[in-house]
């Protein structure tokens, strides 16, 4: 097979339920691509459901010993990533058709290391909330400090910066962090405003746990080196945009 331009790291950990929708919407991006599945030590059907797809060329499925956590799941599959770019999608998510031809058109026409999109709010059935999260055209790290805008699972970005920037913290947000250090060195990213991330509400997910969530977004500010004063001020500004986000 031909060198892939976009390599898509998914991680998996008991979503076997969910994750062939997942993959097939990858498959149906029409752009050159491989997918590389990093099993998390799963304890459910992950393995079995991903079977029909094991014969083909821009498929790689790993799996981790142990449960390693999402961060060093993403960034062992950014490790062994071919493409020019790299793009994360959660394997209880799943892309609108379009997504990443869209994305590498915007990046390459305007340089941007790092492009999001807007994400629409699913059911765990797959059903719509009605709910959709937009993303301002440009996102700059002072924006970025005062609340997280970039999904992980709708972020297409360079794979020389996705192996400068691995994620770590994983009891933290591990992708926000990996944002604004990215952003603090190149300053901004693109957004797309238009809903090509379908975003699953899991129970599992870290988010879902609000009070937990908050406390780790404040370690957040903490991990980036700002004071406890500002970390309390970029918080306060987190809280009211969360409370606006999913009212």
């Amino acid at each position: 097979m031909s060198d892939p331009l976009v390599s898509v790291i998914m991680p998996a950990h008991d979503n076997g339920e969910y994750i062939c929708q997942a993959v097939d919407s990858v498959y149906r991006q029409q752009v050159p691509l491989e997918l590389i599945v990093v099993d998390d030590a799963s304890t459910d059907d992950t393995q079995k459901r991903l079977g029909a797809y094991r014969q083909r060329p821009d498929f790689y499925y790993v799996r981790n010993a142990s449960n390693q956590g999402v961060a060093a799941s993403r960034n062992r599959g950014v490790s062994m990533a071919r493409g020019d770019y790299v793009a994360f999608l959660d394997s209880d998510d799943w892309w609108a058709d379009g997504k990443l031809k869209e994305q590498l058109h915007v990046m390459e026409k305007s340089g941007a290391v790092l492009c999001s999109t807007g994400r629409e709010l699913m059911c765990p059935d797959g059903s719509s909330t009605g709910k959709y999260i937009g993303v301002k055209e440009r996102v700059t790290y002072r924006e970025l400090l005062k609340h997280n805008s970039i999904n992980c699972s709708s972020v297409l970005l360079s794979v020389q910066v996705a192996r400068e920037f691995p994620m770590c913290h994983d009891q933290s947000h591990e992708d926000y962090i990996t944002w604004l250090r990215i952003l603090k060195k190149y300053g901004w990213a693109r957004g797309i405003d238009k809903p090509y991330l379908k975003c699953r509400l899991s129970a599992k997910g870290k988010s879902r746990d609000k009070l937990r969530s908050a406390k780790m977004t404040f370690q957040v500010y903490r991990y980036m080196g700002y004071s406890i004063v500002k970390s309390c001020l970029f918080f306060i500004s987190y809280a009211v945009h969360g409370v606006c986000k999913y009212r």
